[in-house]
């Protein structure tokens, strides 16, 4: 439901720019090529990055085939997570692809540079709503250009319905990319309206937010142990006046993409490196087939019991972010294998989960008693798809089931060959000096901050979405709307409050807790003030991770002003905020993380939603203008994305003999051969 860490390239700006951590400084410089490209572009608001797969020629051919293979999975679900954004999508994209391949006019033009870079948006975002605020953006093009351009790309293959001519297919799907008041928003979380019937998101059709409540309610059996996750691989729609589920399965909803995911999950199968991870695989090929939550569950135990594999990956209907009942999932995948050396420090962390857990601050009653299952480990990202492409998480703790989690654990994985490009990308871009109140706090984050950086996403995952417990009878959902910030709040605290304990130097993981430090410099930096810069002046903060920091660094800057914990300052006519007593805040850090793990357990609705609204949702305009005015002057996008590497088998009699991955920097013509590759889902014009 909301086990992802999201990566903010305004942070990743800060990181070292050697991007070091201790004991790794000529690990990380040799594996990585040193004339490696790895931004490639900038338009709007968003940056379009590479990745390497350093390691990949190490793995044997069994494991170089098994990537392949899940890499393939990875991307036939491209069609699936469009269509879930909004129903109009794939018409969308197909319209905007024939355009951009077939279009015989002037491509010189500002008109035309202004239309492909909303198809990039559109690629980007997969649909036209903002892939992070939810909010539908437009082109700046007039609907007669954009008839001119349908009209002068003769050879295209648009979707026209039966009888259809050229002029009524451009007044049908012109109101979907032109009208302000067709779909506005994806996801809409205001307090007070019917959060289904104003979201765009295409999970449910001719429903209201009190239906969806009252059909889950009858199938929910608080009695139930190992209760299933109500909802997350369906959409929900009414048919005949009758509310019913359409399920995503091979012979259901979806099933055309989903046959060829089997397809490619059946080879991988094949070349597992063990009996154990093929007999994962397999059940998941039965999920697919079935859709049935049990063989879901099934197969997240199965997964998170192997442990031993060295390549790994993430497919299915997972995360809740984009659901405004928070119940629903998006498809998702990742492929990786570990990083042998940089696991070293997430298995420390791991296997150290149960001194955490008892020396959390939580009451309790609230905490595991015995942690089963915590792993952890580094990865080397080698493909990205659906909800995770083009952009991605920088780390994951799965499953998601609370619990498959106590009794079975969960994997916790950190992407650093993802950290590591954002911050490569990143170079020169400013923002310390810019958002940093003295030279001393600027020298202090280049010092440490990569580390702090991985240290807290390693803690964020490994041991933050890993601990504490639900009181019996509390549904995954009670929280509802509000559970996905108030799950990544939980995980953020529990990570912050022990990076500043000198368990952490006894293990290890740093040298001093200068590295805490930074990490709660940048926090507090960005909670409050850096993430704004992602925000459109006026409009509120909606998405689930920018309202979980917004919570915690206001929420302790108000409390701890009758001891100035946080003060607030002025420079040069420039707003800053400065931590002025690091134990005093940590308290603060505690005192927070007692109390959501209190709201979690207990499924305190009420609770919840006041600290989300109170402290997560509105900003001061004046003060939004002015760091959006600072962030201006740098001239670098916020928001960032990757072209993913390709894996090209090499064959000889017949036989693949090896696979070779290469690294295509053409974002537009990664798009559009995915488009010719990919696509499998049916396009719908009504």
């Amino acid at each position: 439901m909301y086990r992802k860490t999201i990566i903010m390239t305004i942070i990743a700006m800060t990181l070292l720019s050697s991007c070091k951590q201790k004991g790794k400084e000529e690990a990380v410089e040799t594996k990585q090529t040193e004339d490696f490209k790895f931004l490639v572009e900038q338009f709007a608001d968003l940056r379009i990055m590479r990745y390497q797969v350093t390691g990949f020629e190490e793995l044997s051919l069994q494991q170089k085939e098994l990537v392949y293979y899940l890499s393939e999975a990875a991307l036939c679900g491209r069609d699936i997570f469009f269509d879930q954004n909004y129903k109009y999508n794939l018409l969308i994209r197909n319209t905007l692809d024939n355009i951009v391949e077939n279009y015989t006019g002037d491509k010189t033009s500002k008109d035309y540079e202004n239309f492909l870079i909303y198809t990039k948006r559109v690629w980007f975002s997969n649909g036209i709503h903002h892939h992070y605020s939810s909010e539908k953006f437009f082109p700046e093009i007039s609907q007669e250009y954009f008839a001119e351009l349908v009209k002068n790309s003769k050879n295209a293959k648009f979707s026209l319905m039966e009888g259809e001519n050229i002029d009524q297919f451009i007044g049908r799907v012109s109101p979907y990319i032109f009208d302000p008041n067709v779909a506005p928003k994806k996801v809409v979380q205001d307090d007070g309206v019917d959060l289904v019937k104003n979201s765009a998101v295409n999970f449910y059709e001719g429903v209201t937010q009190k239906e969806v409540e009252a059909y889950y309610a009858k199938l929910r059996n608080p009695k139930d142990s190992k209760p299933i996750s109500l909802g997350l691989n369906s959409k929900l729609v009414k048919k005949d006046g009758k509310v019913t589920e359409l399920v995503y399965s091979e012979n259901g909803l979806y099933g055309e993409a989903i046959t060829k995911i089997i397809y490619w999950l059946d080879k991988a199968a094949g070349v597992a490196e063990n009996a154990q991870q093929k007999a994962h695989i397999e059940k998941l090929i039965e999920y697919y087939k079935t859709g049935d939550l049990r063989t879901w569950d099934a197969y997240n135990v199965l997964w998170v019991e192997d442990v031993s594999s060295h390549t790994d990956f993430v497919n299915g209907f997972i995360e809740t972010y984009d659901d405004p009942m928070g119940m629903k999932a998006t498809w998702e995948s990742v492929v990786n294998f570990k990083d042998i050396e940089a696991t070293k420090r997430t298995e420390i962390i791991s296997s150290n989960a149960q001194w955490f857990e008892d020396h959390s601050p939580v009451d309790p009653k609230f905490k595991k008693k015995k942690v089963k299952g915590v792993t952890a480990k580094v990865i080397t990202v080698a493909q990205l798809g659906g909800a995770c492409y083009p952009t991605t998480p920088i780390g994951i703790n799965l499953p998601n089931a609370n619990w498959i989690r106590k009794d079975h654990g969960s994997k916790s994985v950190t992407m650093e060959n993802i950290t590591y490009a954002y911050a490569q990308a990143s170079l020169g871009g400013g923002v310390l000096e810019e958002f940093c109140y003295s030279e001393a706090e600027i020298e202090l984050s280049k010092k440490h901050g990569a580390l702090a950086d991985n240290l807290h996403t390693d803690m964020h995952e490994c041991l933050g979405h890993g601990s504490g417990q639900l009181l019996p009878g509390v549904s995954d959902d009670a929280l509802k709307n509000y559970s996905s910030p108030l799950e990544e709040c939980r995980a953020d605290l529990f990570a912050l409050y022990f990076m500043m304990d000198n368990k952490m130097i006894e293990l290890g993981l740093m040298e001093s807790l200068d590295v805490a430090k930074v990490a709660y410099d940048k926090y507090i930096r960005n909670g409050i003030m850096m993430q704004l810069t992602r925000i459109e002046l006026g409009k509120n903060i909606e998405q689930a991770h920018m309202r979980n920091r917004a919570i915690i660094a206001r929420w302790c800057y108000e409390k701890g002003k009758d001891e100035n914990v946080i003060e607030k300052k002025t420079k040069d006519g420039k707003t800053y905020f400065v931590i002025n007593d690091y134990e005093k805040i940590r308290e603060l850090f505690g005192v927070l993380l007692s109390e959501i793990q209190r709201i979690k357990s207990t499924g305190d609705f009420n609770a919840g939603k006041e600290l989300v609204e109170n402290y997560g949702v509105k900003i001061d305009p004046e003060f939004h203008k002015e760091i959006l005015e600072r962030y201006s002057k740098l001239k670098v996008a916020p928001y960032g994305g990757f072209i993913n590497p390709q894996f090209v088998p090499v064959e000889k009699d017949g036989k693949i003999v090896d696979i070779k991955v290469e690294y295509p920097d053409d974002f537009t013509k990664q798009m559009l051969d995915y488009s010719k590759k990919y696509s499998f889902l049916p396009i719908k014009n009504n």
